[in-house]
């Protein structure tokens, strides 16, 4: 079984989001963590999908919660 954990440090070392300075709250890394124990691997993983995708330079920023 693969664990959220694992699954959250991959995607950050593999996108260069391990630098800790995230726009948005909570952190990315929250955010993942967050997403996962609510929703699961599967729709958790396609949350924090879309929000690395919002994650750039031209993005916005700010409160954005895991959806219920």
């Amino acid at each position: 079984m693969i664990r959220s954990s694992s699954i959250l440090k991959l995607i950050a070392q593999n996108l260069g989001l391990a630098t800790g300075k995230c726009r948005y709250y909570p952190t990315c890394s929250a955010y993942g963590k967050q997403a996962l124990a609510k929703h699961g691997i599967l729709h958790g993983s396609w949350l924090i999908l879309k929000r690395l995708l919002k994650c750039h330079p031209l993005g916005g920023g700010g409160y954005d919660p895991v959806p219920d």
